[in-house]
């Protein structure tokens, strides 16, 4: 039986396809394998193990590789202070590296905190952030949330019917309703949840002393009104002002 010439000719070309995809595919491998091995840190980690001289391996190396390598190609919307030195360079991308990753696993340990509690994710947020005065308004947590009126309204009557919060006349002004929390309650359904958690920040925080822990204090506080800043730029929709 004669073979069709035009299916011939579109076999080849599927085959070339197919080729030029896995040499494309290869290529690939090789840059990231290379990537990989030229992390900081990584530096001869082929040669093995136990090599007289070689440092112990990091921590971070037997971390998964999304929390070892930088993720997008450019943290920085600029080059990052390349003229400064590749060391500095470095810094900083790592610097933004490290901020991505811990705001990804505090969402992640928020969620599964909640999952534990019995309550979803946005009212456990509401929760803790009601946390810190004892008692707010449902405006004044929208506000704080970014959240609207009506979510605010659904997450205080699911919080409520959980016992978590209670629903109370300001007795400075009866117009006025304000959103309790039961100290008791958090304190043993929620609290608990995360002790294990702040008994680790406790011990990490004693490897630091009286000074360094004032620098990281300074560096929260300012990085809570970075945050503060872009998300009313971001609800609001205007354009961040150039530096």
């Amino acid at each position: 039986m004669s073979e069709d010439p035009a299916g011939a000719a579109a076999g080849g070309d599927g085959r070339r396809d197919r080729e030029n995809r896995h040499d494309r595919q290869t290529q690939h491998d090789r840059e990231t394998q290379h990537d990989r091995e030229n992390l900081p840190g990584r530096e001869n980690q082929h040669d093995g193990e136990n090599q007289p001289g070689r440092e112990p391996r990091r921590d971070w190396e037997n971390r998964p590789d999304w929390e070892t390598r930088p993720g997008w190609e450019m943290p920085w919307p600029e080059s990052p202070a390349a003229a400064e030195g590749r060391e500095r360079a470095d810094l900083e991308v790592a610097f933004a590296a490290g901020l991505r990753r811990t705001g990804a696993l505090m969402q992640l340990m928020g969620t599964a905190a909640a999952d534990r509690i019995g309550i979803n994710a946005t009212d456990l947020n509401c929760l803790n952030i009601l946390s810190f005065s004892g008692h707010m308004t449902a405006g004044e947590l929208a506000r704080a949330t970014g959240l609207t009126t009506a979510s605010i309204t659904g997450v205080v009557d699911r919080l409520e019917e959980a016992g978590f919060v209670s629903r109370q006349r300001d007795p400075h002004d009866r117009r006025r309703v304000v959103v309790q929390i039961d100290l008791d309650r958090a304190m043993n359904d929620v609290a608990m949840v995360f002790v294990p958690m702040l008994r680790a920040w406790r011990e990490m925080a004693s490897r630091y002393s009286d000074d360094e822990l004032r620098l990281i204090v300074d560096f929260y506080a300012r990085m809570e009104q970075v945050l503060r800043d872009h998300i009313v730029r971001l609800r609001s929709g205007s354009e961040p002002a150039e530096p």
